[in-house]
């Protein structure tokens, strides 16, 4: 077990990250095929072929799934995964060829790096190549390099996001994993005990931590030009489920945002969960989607503690304690 989505067996994933763009894409490859489904909460999602994680979609089975920087220029990464897919002759069968289906969704990064630099085909490609079952890198790399959190008054005021994995085990073998790129409008809390662990700051050159819920009900609303974010999230499991069943771990593993992200799901997020299930042991759904809540909270706290801020913003490991005044 390395604590990481890719415990679910059948699950391999994969960074690929440019450090001067600051930006890039994760990969979570199901290449035997799963089930699939997809819960948005966020207002302003960016997506790509997520339909077929729709109930009403003719098909059963996803191939892949990628998240991506670069706002909706990132979604172009998904040829370079459908392309590695296709190599491996891995996708949905025609009379041609296999076509993968791979669901995409990005995260508006480009106010934190380049704005020119976006994941691409190639990108997408290199992220499958470093797919592996192992151990998964996680804070400032593949999709989580250019995510930022607490943006109430802009990128000048706020953290570092990034990217988190863990994952929950039973003791009858059922497993559930998330993976998440956090880029949340606001605060990362510790759902333990309510501390916020990294939000928006009382200045730029300040290292303690506004309450960015409180202030919005005062009637402080931000910089409206900074609301472009999203938190997005993959759970896989081993249960056998349905394309229904999938919606519903979906949804349910949601409130792990609710209880580790405030504000969310506002209107000008891009908040969603997608669930996989590789189908391979019978299991309670509803155990299911506690596991993927369980999961969804450990990975958003992991994503912003083992952030990095380039130089840009503080990460957590730069803010000292006692930093809410």
């Amino acid at each position: 077990m390395f604590n990481a989505i890719t415990d679910v067996e059948g699950i391999k994933t994969g960074h690929a990250s440019d450090f001067e763009g600051l930006t890039g894409c994760t990969v979570i490859l199901c290449e035997d095929g799963a089930t699939g489904g997809i819960d948005i909460r966020g207002s302003a999602a960016g997506t790509r072929q997520t339909d077929s994680l729709q109930s009403q979609h003719l098909l059963e089975e996803v191939y892949a799934v990628l998240l991506s920087g670069g706002s909706a220029f990132g979604l172009d990464a998904a040829g370079g995964v459908m392309e590695y897919l296709e190599e491996k002759g891995k996708g949905f069968p025609t009379s041609v060829t296999k076509v993968p289906i791979v669901p995409t969704a990005i995260i508006y990064d480009l106010s934190f790096g380049s704005h020119k630099t976006r994941p691409n085909k190639e990108m997408g490609y290199k992220a499958c190549k470093a797919a592996t079952y192992g151990k998964v890198e996680e804070g400032s790399i593949g999709v989580g390099t250019g995510a930022t959190v607490g943006k109430l008054f802009g990128i000048e005021r706020a953290m570092k996001g990034g990217f988190g994995t863990a994952s929950k085990k039973l003791s009858n073998g059922l497993i559930v994993g998330a993976a998440v790129a956090v880029n949340a409008f606001g605060d990362v809390v510790n759902n333990e005990n309510a501390e916020i662990i990294a939000g928006a700051r009382d200045s730029e050159d300040g290292h303690a931590l506004i309450n960015s819920f409180e202030y919005m009900k005062k009637g402080i609303t931000g910089k409206e030009e900074f609301f472009q974010n999203t938190t997005l999230g993959v759970v896989a499991t081993n249960a056998v489920l349905t394309k229904m069943q999938a919606i519903k771990v979906a949804q349910m593993a949601q409130t792990g945002f609710a209880k580790t992200i405030s504000p969310i799901h506002l209107s000008s997020d891009g908040d969603l969960v997608i669930a996989l299930s590789t189908r391979k042991l019978k299991a309670d759904i509803n155990v299911v989607g506690l596991l993927a809540e369980e999961a969804i909270i450990e990975a958003v706290k992991r994503a912003v503690m083992a952030a990095d801020g380039f130089g840009i913003v503080p990460a957590y490991k730069d803010i000292p304690k006692n930093r809410i005044p």
